[in-house]
């Protein structure tokens, strides 16, 4: 049978698609699949859903970003998927600032681009989408990445615009230009639409709720899976896993790596590993959050002891931090300077670590602002960093309106003191080494002072003992 010349093409595309190294162990389509794999498929209607929830409140955000930059075209692209290995990827998310813009969430599509197009009177914006592929495409069966026989269908062009109210295109159809205004390319746009989230909205507020009340699920699983998790030889790997299953399940994934961090583990920061041994006796700090569908993210701490009880230097140190996550909160008022939170814990700090010997200063001496920070080697890192779509959320906001800026209602930021005794520490005595305490709390900055949303997760020593006994 002669070949027609589009089957020539697909031949040649073929062959061109099997001399690559990443699909040479590829079977080759036979001509039969390719004269029917277009055929004998049933229609599919394209039902058009109502707006989502977030659709008003991501207008209003666009309404405010069109208003900063008249004249101006910007663009905002939602990213590309990213190479895990060879051709494995890590899940698609979207960025930030393109999810904050479009309310689309763990369902977006990956390579979309959000444009806005001055015109006299703001900008027209619209929404580059890869639209979905018709069965007579290669790349319905073809392209592993993207193909919807691979991976499921994507919606059409006038669902996401209905689903999201915003005018869609296709992909193809966008051009940039030399004057775009792109986010992570150009410094003011990228810092305005940071400095965007830094006040939440109505809807907003409701996700991170959601997020950490899911948390609190997943905090709650790991306690009543103790007994399981000492028995395993990498039982900080169960405690990741024991996580993951509530947020993969009640959620969309974590919103950044856990920390499972048991015994001397607990003293390194962003311990991540993840593969030691949970043993009774020591304390395990755990540090997770549940991202919701949204991609709005919790960022909770707690310091359990394995063994159900705390020891007396253990409760000592881990009450000193409460001590000082209650100072902060207490203090967290609207109109008061961010920096200020952190200010007030490490005042604690300094008071306690001084009051047992470890300082070679007074409190006040160690609270100077040049030259002091002695109790900052038990303390290394900020008490506090802004929550949203992002753990670290507002991260590339000017300095003038995150660590110098006022505290403002609508803001979602954590509290997290600790103190870190690593085990080589020979400024401590003994007993001390090893112990690594953190106590995060996710706070919401209201009209009438600050609320603890994750108030509702056992947060004092007693609590935690009661936890664990309950569970047991």
């Amino acid at each position: 049978m002669t070949s027609t010349g589009d089957d020539q093409t697909t031949a040649e595309a073929q062959k061109a698609e099997e001399s690559n190294s990443n699909t040479n162990r590829r079977q080759p389509y036979p001509q039969g699949f390719l004269d029917t794999i277009s055929t004998g498929w049933a229609d599919r209607p394209d039902t058009l859903p109502s707006p989502r929830a977030q659709a008003p409140f991501a207008e209003r955000r666009r309404a405010t970003l069109s208003a900063e930059f008249p004249g101006r075209r910007l663009v905002i692209p939602a990213g590309e998927y990213k190479q895990r290995s060879n051709d494995t990827d890590y899940p698609f998310r979207p960025h930030s600032a393109f999810a904050h813009l479009t309310g689309w969430g763990a369902d977006s599509v990956a390579d979309s681009v959000l444009v806005f197009d001055p015109t006299d009177d703001g900008h027209d914006v619209t929404l580059f989408v890869r639209d979905r592929a018709t069965r007579e495409t290669e790349e319905f069966y073809r392209d592993a990445t993207i193909g919807e026989f691979w991976v499921g269908p994507r919606p059409s062009l006038a669902a996401v615009a209905a689903d999201l109210g915003i005018a869609t295109d296709h992909i193809e159809s966008f051009e940039p230009t030399e004057d775009d205004l792109v986010v992570e390319e150009h410094d003011g746009l990228t810092s305005f639409v940071s400095e965007m989230r830094l006040v939440k909205d109505d809807y907003e507020i409701a996700q991170m709720q959601l997020a950490v009340d899911t948390t609190a699920q997943g905090f709650d699983d790991i306690v009543r899976e103790l007994p399981r998790i000492i028995e395993h030889p990498r039982g900080e790997r169960m405690v990741e896993g024991v996580f993951h299953l509530r947020a993969r399940s009640d959620g969309n994934w974590e919103g950044y790596d856990t920390i499972a961090a048991s015994g001397p583990h607990a003293c390194y920061l962003h311990w991540t590993r993840n593969d030691g041994a949970v043993l009774p006796g020591d304390l395990i700090l755990v540090d997770a959050g549940v991202e919701v569908d949204s991609l709005y993210t919790a960022d909770i701490t707690r310091t359990l002891p394995v063994s159900g009880t705390f020891s007396p230097v253990q409760r000592k140190i881990y009450e000193a931090v409460r001590e000082a996550a209650d100072a902060a909160f207490d203090a967290a008022r609207p109109g008061m300077k961010f920096r200020e939170l952190h200010n007030t814990a490490m005042a604690v700090i300094a008071q306690r670590t001084a009051e047992w010997g470890l300082l070679p200063v007074t409190p006040e001496e160690a609270l100077h602002a040049t030259l002091g920070g002695h109790q900052r080697r038990y303390m290394v890192h900020g008490t506090s960093h802004h929550l949203g779509l992002d753990v670290h959320d507002c991260a590339a906001a000017r300095r003038e309106m995150y660590y110098d800026g006022e505290v403002l209602p609508g803001m979602v930021f954590t509290i997290e003191p600790g103190m870190y005794f690593q085990i080589d520490d020979l400024t401590v005595p003994e007993e001390y080494r090893g112990i690594g305490v953190r106590i995060e709390d996710d706070i919401l900055m209201t009209e009438d002072g600050p609320v603890n949303l994750s108030a509702a997760i056992p947060r004092t020593a007693d609590e935690i003992e009661a936890w664990i006994a309950q569970s047991r």
